[in-house]
């Protein structure tokens, strides 16, 4: 998915964040598509009061249901074994 095609400033997406002191926890978080401050013709990503670049090296879904659908292949759990997310 083109980060520069998909994507528009003002719209929420749902990416999968590892936990940076235990990388084996990951959750699917929402974030907000802007307009990176110091590059306005580029788009970032603005979670945890942090702008990310939007590249099209991160997997950035425009659902809750897409990006939890992705966790569960990426982390081999099945929607019988996951009863949250969160």
């Amino acid at each position: 998915m083109s980060a520069s095609k998909s994507f528009q400033p003002g719209q929420i997406v749902y990416v999968i964040i590892r936990n940076p002191h235990a990388q084996d926890v990951a959750n699917v978080q929402e974030a907000a598509v802007v307009q990176n401050p110091e590059s306005p013709e580029e788009l970032s990503l603005f979670l945890y009061e942090t702008y990310y670049p939007l590249t099209d090296e991160v997997a950035a879904y425009q659902t809750a249901d897409e990006a939890e659908t992705a966790y569960r292949e990426a982390f081999g759990i099945s929607a019988e074994t996951e009863t949250y997310f969160g």
